[in-house]
């Protein structure tokens, strides 16, 4: 699925899109109000689950009342209380996508900026250098709520068996510290599942529920890995807790027990080890500088997370099974994008050892700005995915998207080397996963927007400033003053700057974009002339087997999405209740006989059964209307060649010099053996609402964060997006 691929909406005609504008805005409303009354009933259940209240009353009344065990056993209650709700969420949200009027944005300065002045206040960074990188006051808040949940039920968890303990005595001969020390083991997995359960929402790419928070994945990430510590801290501390109370009562060899029905301790074993291998793995300075053992060791999320049904049993598995089932489902439909080869056309060789790659797109794919997309060259390695922001724009470039790489790391210095070789290949095979962004930007909710990069850092950048083009030249919209702050080591690197405008598509013009470029050189007094590299350009012959990229779901893919989500879960809970009554019950008669490992291998089964079907019926149905526009683009793709160079190098910059840089360079404060001072840059903004935004190096965005943090000038507005390049 593609998140970044919902059309815009063209500009409306006032005489019919009022009413329906107004209607979609009615619906939209109605469909936010029932998401926060099923979000905060289901944030209610987590809070009182730990309760005798809850485990006493509710539990048995709602447990009485659904009348499931025939067909689904005690999986149905977990089902119904933890599984359904958040799928239900999932399936709302895109309804409430597909829905999002595009063509309204916000005001542009003070008036877009007084409707949210409050929330932008708490989008402030509180926190800039540390562990926990730039953390805004909005995700200090969540965080210290999330905690708050987590010690809260294992607190109430741990005072409620204690003295249950105390009241009627330990069993199996235990002592009372024994005792208590195995139900603190128990109480502290029963925690780590609470964090379990959120871990996979951050790494969902195309996910419906990120974006009803203003999220994405890619911004996300932090969050994926804060969850990640905390499972692996909790899991851990719940196996070597037991570990010290199966020693201390003799019991040893309980650790290699693997019990018919119940709890199985060597699957738990066998999951926490899968668990420690991974989380080995990223901290920072083993994931730095050796990012492929990191890379294919999280492959052993599928052993850890496969283990701990069987460990736990499918009906506890539940309360963690939507953030992993929506997962499931997005890691389905990238397997069959990624299956694709994509048509790359192009590649553009900068002397700055920075590669452009142009691929044929249909018209119909279209994303936002900072959008990003997942790139495989199989001849580099068949596993390794990489993620890039497009640089390109959608409006202005129907039918190519481009991206930049730096020849930085391992892959990206072998992908240089093969494209700037005196012999260069004639094709290069290529997968594509994406493009992954957000649904919607907000950028004209300022009066200006001051883009910070360094190095390759710009390549975000060049598709806002494309964006605006776009806006600036095609509906004479207001759009606001761009300033862009771009700090390079060697005067080389400047070839970056001839990417901001595009070389297809409709006229870039800049005499409606207010645009400033402040450009510093660090390491070089003067400009140098001397250059033994020219930009150069690579054409690619085309494969029969090479497809243009295309929405995997085509234009409506978030009710596609949506129609995956629950079709599939409704296929497995027929299919799984069907499997229930007819083959489990009479065996089992809900008297816990039945193989607790036999059962959940069954359910896992069938989920991935029922979301093969509905994702490949969606995928098969949205290639057949995609395969129409894609052979277009591959007949035009085949009467260009003969227009075009074969294959190999030729001189860009006949091309360039057909474009309308004049402005560009007019736009253009040279500044050498310098650094930009930030703080006096950005405090020189008097206009009343100042967007930030900052892409470079660690230490680079950590001062830009802080001056905007500092309280010294309360028009500056960090945005925090997360970028790759």
């Amino acid at each position: 699925m593609d998140s970044g691929t919902m059309r815009r909406s063209s500009p409306p005609s006032f005489s019919s899109s009022a009413s329906s504008g107004g209607a979609k805005r009615i619906v939209r409303d109605a469909i936010w109000v029932l998401f926060m009354v099923v979000f905060l009933g289901t944030v209610l259940i987590w809070i009182v689950m730990p309760t005798n209240t809850y485990r006493n009353r509710w539990s048995p009344s709602i447990r009485a009342k659904s009348g499931s065990s025939t067909y689904f056993g005690n999986q149905g209650y977990t089902i119904l209380m933890f599984t359904f709700p958040v799928l239900f969420i999932a399936c709302l949200g895109c309804v409430y996508l597909h829905l999002g009027n595009k063509s309204s944005e916000p005001r542009v300065g003070k008036n877009g900026m007084e409707r949210n002045k409050g929330l932008a206040m708490w989008k402030r960074p509180v926190l800039v250098r540390g562990p926990l990188g730039i953390v805004s006051w909005i995700e200090v808040a969540f965080f210290v709520m999330f905690m708050a949940l987590l010690v809260w039920s294992f607190a109430t968890y741990l005072r409620n068996s204690f003295l249950n303990i105390d009241r009627t005595g330990p069993t199996d001969g235990d002592k009372v510290w024994e005792a208590k020390l195995e139900t603190s083991g128990l109480r502290l997995g029963l925690v780590g599942n609470i964090a379990l359960s959120f871990l996979f929402f951050p790494v969902t790419r195309a996910s419906s529920v990120l974006p009803l928070f203003s999220l994405t994945s890619e911004a996300s990430i932090k969050y994926h890995i804060w969850l990640g510590h905390i499972v692996m801290v909790l899991f851990t501390t719940h196996g070597i807790v037991y570990i010290l109370y199966w020693a201390l009562t003799h019991r040893i060899s309980e650790m290699v027990e693997w019990q018919k029905t119940g709890i199985s301790n060597v699957a738990g074993e066998i999951a926490l080890l899968a668990g420690l291998g991974m989380w080995a793995t990223t901290f920072p300075r083993v994931r730095r500088k050796m990012f492929e053992l990191f890379f294919y060791a999280h492959y052993l999320y599928i052993l850890f997370m496969f283990f701990f049904v069987l460990h736990v049993g499918i009906t506890f598995s539940c309360i963690m099974l939507p953030g992993f089932y929506l997962f499931m489902v997005d890691r389905y439909l990238r397997f069959l994008q990624s299956r694709n080869r994509a048509r790359l056309v192009s590649a553009r060789v900068l002397p700055c050892d920075t590669v452009e790659l142009n691929f044929s797109k249909t018209p119909g794919l279209e994303y936002t700005p900072t959008s990003i997309v997942f790139i495989n060259v199989p001849s580099l390695s068949k596993l390794q995915w990489h993620p890039f922001t497009i640089s390109s724009n959608s409006n202005l470039e129907k039918d190519k998207l481009s991206i930049i790489i730096k020849n930085e790391g391992t892959w990206s210095q072998k992908l240089y080397q093969i494209l700037s070789s005196p012999s260069p290949p004639n094709r290069l095979d290529v997968s594509v996963e994406g493009p992954y962004g957000p649904a919607s930007t907000h950028f004209l909710r300022h009066e200006k927007l001051v883009m910070v990069s360094g190095g390759s850092g710009i390549t975000p950048f060049i598709s806002i400033i494309r964006e605006f083009i776009f806006m600036s030249t095609t509906f004479k919209s207001m759009t606001p003053k761009l300033t862009l702050i771009c700090a390079f080591k060697n005067s080389s690197d400047l070839t970056m700057l001839d990417l901001v405008l595009p070389i297809s598509g409709t006229p870039s013009d800049l005499s409606n974009l207010q645009l400033q470029i402040e450009a510093y050189v660090t390491r070089e007094k003067e400009p140098t002339t001397q250059s033994s590299k020219q930009s150069r350009a690579v054409w690619f012959k085309p494969s029969s087997f090479d497809e243009p990229l295309s929405a995997i779901l085509g234009p409506n893919s978030w009710l596609w999405l949506g129609a995956i989500i629950s079709v599939s879960f409704v296929m497995f809970l027929i299919l799984i209740g069907i499997i229930t009554r007819y083959y489990i019950y009479p065996i089992d008669q809900n008297q816990n006989k039945y193989s607790t490992a036999s059962r959940a291998v069954l359910n896992i089964l069938v989920i991935c059964i029922s979301i093969g079907i509905a994702a490949s019926t969606a995928f098969l149905w949205n290639k057949r209307i995609n395969a129409k526009e894609a052979k277009q683009i591959k007949h035009l793709d085949g009467l260009s060649l003969v227009h075009s160079p074969d294959s190999g190098f030729y001189n860009a910059e006949r091309e360039l010099e057909s474009l309308p840089h004049q402005s560009l360079v007019q736009a253009t404060n040279l500044h050498f053996g310098e650094r930009p001072d930030l703080k006096k840059l950005l405090f020189e903004c008097k206009e009343s609402s100042v967007g930030v935004l900052v892409c470079g190096p660690k230490k680079m965005r950590h001062e830009v964060a802080g001056i905007c943090s500092s309280g010294l000038a309360d028009n500056l507005h960090f945005e925090s997006i997360s970028f790759n390049w």
